[in-house]
Formats: C-alpha cells, sequence, structure tokens
C-alpha cells in the first residue's frame, strides 16, 4: 500500500542532530530502508519536516520505519495511506 509518512522535527533535537552531523546519517538508513517514490524537505507550520511516499507492504514495517523518527529526533509522525491519480481512477471505477 502507498503510503506517506509526515515526520515533524522537534526544534530542538533537530538542532541537536545537525551540530552532531547524525540528522544527515539518520535520513540516509530511512531513505535507504523504506525506498521511496519521493521525498521531500522544507519548514511546514514552522518546523523542520520530512514527507515521504513510499509502498508499505505490511503493517510490521512501521516501526522501523517510524521509531527513529521519534527516538532520536522527538518528531510527531503520521503514517497515511495515498492514492496517485491511476490508484485514484481505479478505485472510482469500482463505485
Amino acid at each position: 500500500m502507498r503510503v506517506l509518512l509526515k515526520a515533524t522535527l522537534d526544534t530542538d533535537r533537530a538542532n541537536e542532530a545537525i551540530r552532531s552531523g547524525k540528522l544527515p546519517e539518520l535520513i540516509s538508513r530511512t531513505l535507504d530502508h523504506i525506498k521511496p517514490e519521493a521525498a521531500y524537505f522544507g519548514p511546514l507550520g514552522g518546523r523542520r519536516t520530512a514527507l515521504m511516499v513510499f509502498d508499505m507492504q505490511d503493517s510490521s514495517e512501521l516501526p522501523l520505519t517510524g521509531e527513529p523518527f521519534f527516538t532520536e529526533l522527538n518528531a510527531e509522525v503520521e503514517v497515511s495511506p495515498i492514492m496517485n491519480a491511476d490508484d485514484l481512477r481505479k478505485g472510482l471505477s469500482q463505485l
């Protein structure tokens, strides 16, 4: 299932991770693990935010995907099922 992961980073913890050089490592590890079809980074609501679209095969993948953001960056993490245009057309055709 295609999902969107939104990680809103705690400013203080992200500042520490940047200063220590751990933030690039965490992001790289996450990208290597989930192999997103798209990943974007920028300020949303005044806080550093990562947005990643990827295919989650099984819900058991959620801890390995989200926990580094929770434990290392005190981030707020949301994971939501999403569709691209083809998925939407397919779903609507079944109504």
